[in-house]
Protein backbone atom coordinates (compact mmCIF):
# COMPACT_ATOMS: atom_id res chain seq x y z
CA UNK A 1 0.00 0.00 0.00
CA UNK A 2 1.23 3.46 -0.80
CA UNK A 3 2.12 5.40 2.49
CA UNK A 4 0.79 9.18 1.90
CA UNK A 5 2.99 10.23 4.77
CA UNK A 6 6.36 10.00 3.34
CA UNK A 7 5.59 11.51 0.13
CA UNK A 8 3.16 14.89 1.78
CA UNK A 9 5.66 16.01 3.82
CA UNK A 10 7.10 19.21 2.93
CA UNK A 11 10.80 19.30 2.54
CA UNK A 12 11.63 21.71 4.57
CA UNK A 13 15.15 21.47 6.17
CA UNK A 14 18.17 23.70 5.22
CA UNK A 15 21.35 24.99 6.77
CA UNK A 16 21.68 24.04 10.63
CA UNK A 17 18.44 22.51 10.90
CA UNK A 18 19.44 19.90 8.03
CA UNK A 19 22.45 19.05 10.17
CA UNK A 20 20.99 18.91 13.03
CA UNK A 21 18.89 16.16 11.99
CA UNK A 22 21.84 14.29 10.16
CA UNK A 23 23.60 13.89 13.91
CA UNK A 24 19.96 13.28 15.15
CA UNK A 25 20.24 10.25 12.67
CA UNK A 26 23.79 9.51 13.44
CA UNK A 27 23.67 8.92 16.97
CA UNK A 28 20.94 6.49 16.66
CA UNK A 29 22.78 4.44 14.41
CA UNK A 30 25.81 3.87 12.15
CA UNK A 31 24.12 5.03 8.04
CA UNK A 32 26.64 4.42 5.18
CA UNK A 33 26.72 7.39 2.97
CA UNK A 34 24.11 6.39 0.26
CA UNK A 35 21.37 5.37 3.37
CA UNK A 36 22.49 8.56 4.88
CA UNK A 37 21.74 10.78 1.70
CA UNK A 38 18.76 9.01 0.96
CA UNK A 39 17.31 9.22 4.51
CA UNK A 40 18.40 13.15 4.21
CA UNK A 41 16.92 14.21 0.67
CA UNK A 42 13.31 12.84 2.44
CA UNK A 43 13.37 16.50 4.00
CA UNK A 44 15.84 18.45 2.65
CA UNK A 45 15.22 21.08 -0.02
CA UNK A 46 18.19 20.90 -1.50
CA UNK A 47 19.69 17.71 -2.61
CA UNK A 48 23.28 19.20 -3.32
CA UNK A 49 23.50 20.80 0.33
CA UNK A 50 22.83 17.03 1.36
CA UNK A 51 25.57 15.76 -0.18
CA UNK A 52 28.06 18.29 0.42
CA UNK A 53 26.92 17.93 4.31
CA UNK A 54 27.49 14.59 4.33
CA UNK A 55 30.85 15.04 3.14
CA UNK A 56 31.68 17.12 5.50
CA UNK A 57 30.31 14.40 8.11
CA UNK A 58 32.54 11.63 6.29
CA UNK A 59 35.60 13.68 6.52
CA UNK A 60 34.92 14.74 10.12
CA UNK A 61 34.47 10.87 11.00
CA UNK A 62 31.15 11.25 12.03
CA UNK A 63 30.13 8.99 9.31
CA UNK A 64 32.17 6.48 7.75
CA UNK A 65 31.47 3.82 5.62
CA UNK A 66 34.38 1.73 6.72
CA UNK A 67 32.42 1.46 10.57
CA UNK A 68 29.47 0.42 8.77
CA UNK A 69 31.34 -2.63 7.02
CA UNK A 70 33.09 -3.73 10.10
CA UNK A 71 29.52 -3.49 12.43
CA UNK A 72 27.44 -4.96 9.80
CA UNK A 73 30.04 -8.10 9.62
CA UNK A 74 30.18 -8.30 13.23
CA UNK A 75 26.86 -8.53 13.60
CA UNK A 76 26.29 -11.01 10.62
CA UNK A 77 28.80 -13.33 12.32
CA UNK A 78 27.26 -13.14 15.56
CA UNK A 79 23.97 -14.28 14.12
CA UNK A 80 25.95 -16.85 12.39
CA UNK A 81 25.96 -15.83 8.58
CA UNK A 82 27.69 -17.01 5.92
CA UNK A 83 29.78 -15.34 2.92
CA UNK A 84 27.16 -14.44 0.32
CA UNK A 85 24.19 -13.62 3.29
CA UNK A 86 27.17 -10.97 4.63
CA UNK A 87 27.92 -10.09 1.03
CA UNK A 88 24.07 -8.94 0.67
CA UNK A 89 23.84 -7.36 3.92
CA UNK A 90 26.94 -5.22 2.94
CA UNK A 91 25.55 -4.42 -0.45
CA UNK A 92 21.97 -3.41 1.05
CA UNK A 93 23.92 -1.11 2.82
CA UNK A 94 25.38 0.57 -0.47
CA UNK A 95 28.63 0.15 0.46
CA UNK A 96 31.55 0.30 -2.32
CA UNK A 97 32.51 -3.06 -3.54
CA UNK A 98 36.32 -2.65 -2.66
CA UNK A 99 35.54 -2.17 1.31
CA UNK A 100 33.28 -5.16 0.63
CA UNK A 101 35.93 -7.15 -0.49
CA UNK A 102 38.65 -6.21 1.84
CA UNK A 103 36.25 -6.85 4.96
CA UNK A 104 35.13 -10.41 4.13
CA UNK A 105 38.86 -11.22 3.28
CA UNK A 106 39.74 -11.03 6.86
CA UNK A 107 37.30 -13.91 7.97
CA UNK A 108 37.95 -17.49 8.42
CA UNK A 109 34.78 -18.72 6.64
CA UNK A 110 35.94 -22.65 7.82
CA UNK A 111 36.00 -22.24 11.30
CA UNK A 112 32.51 -19.76 11.38
CA UNK A 113 30.77 -22.61 9.32
CA UNK A 114 32.32 -25.19 11.73
CA UNK A 115 31.55 -23.14 14.81
CA UNK A 116 28.19 -23.19 13.64
CA UNK A 117 27.81 -26.65 13.08
CA UNK A 118 28.99 -27.83 16.26
CA UNK A 119 26.72 -25.59 17.97
CA UNK A 120 23.53 -26.66 15.90
CA UNK A 121 24.80 -30.16 15.34
CA UNK A 122 27.24 -31.07 18.01
CA UNK A 123 30.88 -32.19 16.98
CA UNK A 124 30.11 -35.60 15.91
CA UNK A 125 31.04 -36.03 12.00
CA UNK A 126 27.89 -37.67 10.47
CA UNK A 127 27.64 -40.70 8.63
CA UNK A 128 24.34 -40.98 7.30
CA UNK A 129 23.43 -39.23 4.17
CA UNK A 130 20.14 -38.01 5.73
CA UNK A 131 21.80 -36.02 8.29
CA UNK A 132 24.72 -34.92 6.44
CA UNK A 133 22.08 -33.28 3.28
CA UNK A 134 20.49 -31.56 6.68
CA UNK A 135 23.60 -30.36 8.23
CA UNK A 136 24.48 -29.09 3.85
CA UNK A 137 21.07 -27.49 3.38
CA UNK A 138 21.39 -25.18 7.14
CA UNK A 139 24.87 -24.02 6.05
CA UNK A 140 23.31 -23.29 2.48
CA UNK A 141 20.49 -21.20 4.03
CA UNK A 142 23.26 -19.46 5.84
CA UNK A 143 25.38 -18.26 3.33
CA UNK A 144 28.31 -20.69 3.12
CA UNK A 145 29.91 -21.51 0.24
CA UNK A 146 29.79 -25.58 -1.02
CA UNK A 147 33.71 -26.12 -0.33
CA UNK A 148 33.50 -24.62 3.20
CA UNK A 149 30.30 -26.46 4.16
CA UNK A 150 32.06 -29.70 2.93
CA UNK A 151 35.22 -29.30 5.00
CA UNK A 152 33.02 -27.88 8.06
CA UNK A 153 31.14 -30.98 8.20
CA UNK A 154 33.46 -33.49 8.03
CA UNK A 155 35.72 -31.64 10.21
CA UNK A 156 36.36 -33.64 13.21
CA UNK A 157 37.11 -31.52 16.72
CA UNK A 158 40.67 -32.28 16.76
CA UNK A 159 41.57 -30.67 13.13
CA UNK A 160 41.17 -26.84 14.84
Amino acid sequence: MFNSDQTDKPKTLTGQRLRSYAFALLTRRDYSKAELITKLNLYAINPDEVANLVEELAQQNYQSDQRVAELTLASQIRKGKGLQRIKQALKAKQLDAELITEELQEVDWLDQAYQLKVKKFGEEVATDPKIKAKQVRFLQYRGFDMGVIIKAIARTSEEE
